[in-house]
């Protein structure tokens, strides 16, 4: 079994990539770090495409995923590949989309889980009334992200 990770800098820190035989399996972001592993082919690709949506030029990630959690939890990070780039939906809609209306709260359950940030886009589910309302990496990188993308939008760069 390929297993293994590597370490990026990202603008608030750190983003560590997981990857398994070929596919990454987990993002996470850190504030510091002693090991970046060993980088490889897959792991500069995640890089790259983390870098040129920082910069505005990418909208979608093309590296390979591995989903692994609940079948409710993939359920949920299947709907969010979905969330169009700069667009946003709350954890109800996303609720109803999967077929569980009155599972918002499990929902945010997913989303708090999912173990591919940014790639996965959980920042783009919001409260019901558009309230910023928790992130894994924290309110104000979640306000970065949507702020990001809705302005490259509004410049035409995509």
């Amino acid at each position: 079994m390929d297993k293994g990770f590597s370490v990026f800098p990202f603008y608030t820190g750190y983003i560590r990539a997981e990857y398994e035989n070929g596919a990454i399996v987990a993002l996470h972001f850190m504030q510091d770090c002693k090991d970046f592993g060993t980088p490889t082919g897959l792991t500069e690709q995640v890089f790259r495409e983390f870098q040129e949506y920082l910069e505005g030029c990418r909208q979608e990630f093309t590296f390979p995923i591995l989903l692994r959690g609940t079948a409710f939890q993939e359920k949920v990070w299947e709907a969010l590949l979905a969330i169009p780039y700069g667009e946003v939906r709350t954890y109800g809609q996303i609720a109803k989309e999967i077929g569980c209306p009155k599972g918002s709260r499990a929902v945010g359950m997913a989303c708090n889980r999912n173990p591919l940030i940014i790639a996965v886009p959980c920042h783009r589910v919001v409260g019901t009334k558009g309230a910023l309302t928790g992130y894994a990496c924290g309110l104000p990188m979640k306000q970065d992200l949507l702020a990001l993308e809705r302005e490259t939008i509004s410049k035409g760069n995509l």
